[in-house]
């Protein structure tokens, strides 16, 4: 991934933005044709110990690719909007597309069949954390009948971390008053993906 110097963040806050996105595009190649798959994160770890976990359909070919070509590329996105040069209040601007992403480059592997339930059970219950205070479900609300034949329609998958790349494209090359008409304006447009975007430029405006 390009990154800009005026838009790159650390590593710490990167890694803060994948733990709460918690969805991304799984990239394989397989035979120089990349191979995707859009999947829900497991994420853990800090550091040099940094982990993502997912699991695919035993039925998407996806996992057979990663058994051959584990080298994979992880892509997460947040919210983006179209920035017309018509907001700013400074003169003579050009279009731009304000974004959130980052890039995960790994190694990924297949865990064992064993392990899926383990998986399956730590991952619902990290996203069931954030409906509290709903009581979480579990896999154990299952009959052994259907929890057997869910996990054996799987294959959990773990990308062990090796490099981050971040960018917080947000204005951050404009001045303030610029910064602040461009997302009131995404307010006033009011889709979901401008509004998110517009309270990911306010944010970035504290670290000003």
């Amino acid at each position: 991934m390009y990154v800009n110097t005026a838009f790159k963040t650390d590593e710490s806050a990167a890694w803060d933005f994948v733990i709460e996105r918690g969805f991304g595009a799984i990239v394989a190649i397989e035979q120089g044709t990349p191979v995707s798959a859009h999947v829900p994160l497991l994420v853990t770890g800090e550091g040099d110990q940094r982990r993502v976990e997912f699991h695919v359909a035993r039925a998407n070919p996806l996992h057979q690719v990663i058994a051959s070509s584990p080298r994979v590329l992880v892509t997460v996105w947040g919210p983006d909007a179209y920035i017309s040069p018509d907001w700013y209040v400074s003169p003579d601007q050009v279009p731009t597309w304000n974004y959130v992403a980052a890039h995960l480059t790994g190694t990924a592997r297949t865990m064992a069949p064993e392990q899926a339930l383990d998986h399956v059970e730590r991952m619902s219950q990290a996203f069931e954390r954030r409906l509290l205070p709903k009581k979480p479900w579990s896999t154990a609300k299952m009959t052994a009948q259907r929890q057997a034949m869910m996990l054996s329609a799987i294959v959990p998958i773990e990308i062990e971390i090796e490099r981050i790349e971040c960018s917080f494209k947000l204005s951050q090359n404009k001045t303030v008053t610029d910064r602040m008409e461009a997302a009131r304006m995404l307010d006033w447009r009011g889709s979901t993906y401008e509004r998110g975007t517009a309270a990911a430029m306010r944010e970035a405006l504290k670290e000003t």
